[in-house]
């Protein structure tokens, strides 16, 4: 059976008489252009650029194709066979302009990328909170931390909700910068304490937990998760409390607890047996089982996944027509759906934030922390 050859998007290419022959100074000036881009293009780009490239410096594809389970030399062998017999002048014409499309796309999204974002709200150092087309979006923004929620991220999130809740937008989005959705909590909230102090930390810790998930609790208007990256810890428990979670397909679910000597937060102790069922949820909150995007999907934790390379502009098309519908519609529902088992969410928010705090105290969990630091200094 004959494998069916991976499909390479078409370029289109802007061509004068002018511009019809690129000489080989021209054609070696855009392989050295090419280094100095600073984001990866992608495969199918990539693919693009290896077949031009092949087909400009040894004519149409000559080598003999490779098996059918050697998937990168096949996907290559693919690329350059598709360009059949395109001549060797041509093929150098549509590298180069490729090339030169390409830095030209990065320079416009690095300027704009250093103007300031439209509706963007100030006062925040920690996440991103932008409000456009009715959509306030909150991001995670400690990129090189992995978006680890240190005590001032825990509440300059809890102000945008309270903002977003307020505002004019018809619903709120939360995201991640970077790879990560969020690495869960900083523990370095946990270090440079000294034991006098740990009552007051565990203390002041579990009241500020209690706030931050009684705001999602409390949240009024649809509230949507787009998890861009992998996901841990409170990041992924309160996941339970948003209306609709989006995944990419690379995203996964991991609420480590009993590796760290906790316990569950974010109402998962009753959302995740109920969402997803009793020994799955065992799994994750005892056991420390990670899930893929996929996997959290079929359990219910996830809405729905998306292929990495469509993800944002699949999932922003969606947003973008949920914010067009009626908003007092949205979010009087919103709240007839929330309101069955709000006091219940509450007191569960409150039980485990009690709980919490003996755990955060405990010689069981201080030495977890200092041997995840330990096992962390050695990598």
């Amino acid at each position: 059976r004959q494998a069916q050859a991976i499909c390479i998007p078409a370029i289109h290419l802007h061509m004068t008489a002018a511009t019809m022959q690129v000489s080989q100074k021209d054609f070696e000036k855009a392989q050295e252009q090419l280094k100095l881009l600073k984001k990866d293009p992608g495969n199918e780009t990539k693919l693009k650029l290896y077949a031009l490239f092949k087909q400009a410096t040894e004519g149409p594809c000559n080598s003999p194709k490779p098996g059918i389970l050697d998937f990168v030399k096949k996907a290559k062998w693919d690329a350059w066979n598709s360009l059949g017999n395109l001549s060797q002048d041509n093929a150098r014409q549509k590298y180069t302009e490729l090339v030169s499309s390409l830095l030209s796309a990065e320079s416009a999204a690095q300027k704009e990328d250093d103007s300031p974002e439209e509706g963007r709200h100030d006062g925040y150092e920690t996440i991103i909170v932008t409000t456009k087309n009715n959509i306030t979006k909150i991001m995670f923004n400690r990129p090189e931390r992995k978006n680890a929620i240190n005590h001032k991220m825990y509440r300059e999130i809890i102000k945008a909700l309270e903002e977003a809740g307020k505002d004019d937008s018809t619903i709120a989005v939360i995201t991640g910068n970077g790879d990560y959705y969020s690495s869960g909590n900083d523990l370095n909230n946990f270090t440079n304490i000294q034991p006098g102090e740990m009552k007051k930390m565990a203390s002041d810790g579990a009241v500020l937990l209690k706030e931050f998930v009684g705001h999602f609790i409390d949240f009024p208007k649809p509230l949507i998760a787009v998890v861009n990256g992998p996901a841990i810890g409170i990041c992924v428990t309160v996941l339970g409390l948003c209306d609709v979670v989006y995944a990419s397909d690379r995203a996964t679910f991991h609420s480590p607890f009993s590796q760290l000597g906790q316990s569950p937060e974010g109402c998962s102790s009753y959302l995740f047996p109920k969402i997803m069922g009793l020994a799955k949820a065992n799994e994750m909150l005892l056991f420390n089982k990670k899930l893929t995007a996929a996997e959290a999907c079929a359990l219910g934790l996830v809405t729905e996944v998306f292929p990495e390379r469509t993800f944002q502009k699949e999932v922003w098309a969606r947003l973008e027509a949920y914010a067009s519908l009626p908003k007092n519609s949205l979010a009087v529902s919103k709240q007839l759906l929330r309101s069955i088992e709000k006091e219940k969410l509450h007191e569960i928010n409150s039980k485990e934030c009690e709980v919490l705090k003996e755990r955060w105290i405990s010689d069981e969990c201080i030495n977890a922390i200092v041997s995840f630091f330990q096992k962390k200094s050695k990598l």
